[in-house]
């Protein structure tokens, strides 16, 4: 792999059944690429855990993942309300997730510590009423 590898996809809301369905698409092509599987396991964490996230609090949105030979970067961008306490909203168990989602076995309030506990970097950009990009990195 000489040039960054471009995959993107769209998340829809509300939608839990297919939630998980573009990190397992991008663990697919990271296996083919032959990355390590302890990279490939880091991406698909911090991945699916930005989709759910993308799912329950954000009316969906869109994924860029560019991977190169040394890092797999994920870009999740939303339209969803923002995000008021960042600080708070990184807390383990933290979750502003309905009732009814948390009845799905979603909303436990790890999203974002999983994301950054799996990645090198993370910055998040958020504004309310506008939305949030989430920047994650894995070094190879």
């Amino acid at each position: 792999m000489d040039e960054a590898i471009v995959l993107k996809y769209e998340i829809s809301p509300d939608d839990f059944t297919r939630a998980g369905e573009a990190s397992s698409d991008v663990k697919g092509k990271l296996k083919q690429l032959g990355v390590s599987p302890e990279v490939i396991r880091k991406v698909a964490i911090a991945m699916y855990e930005g989709e759910i996230n993308m799912v329950i609090h954000a009316n969906g949105g869109g994924i860029t993942v560019e991977i190169t030979p040394v890092q797999i970067k994920m870009t999740l961008a939303d339209v969803g309300p923002g995000i008021p306490d960042v600080e708070q909203a990184m807390k383990a168990g933290y979750s502003t997730a309905p009732d009814e989602v948390r009845s799905l076995g979603f909303g436990a309030g790890m999203g974002l510590p999983n994301m950054k506990k799996y990645t090198d970097d993370m910055v998040i950009e958020t504004r309310i009423g506008v939305g949030t990009t989430i920047t994650m990195t894995v070094r190879i």
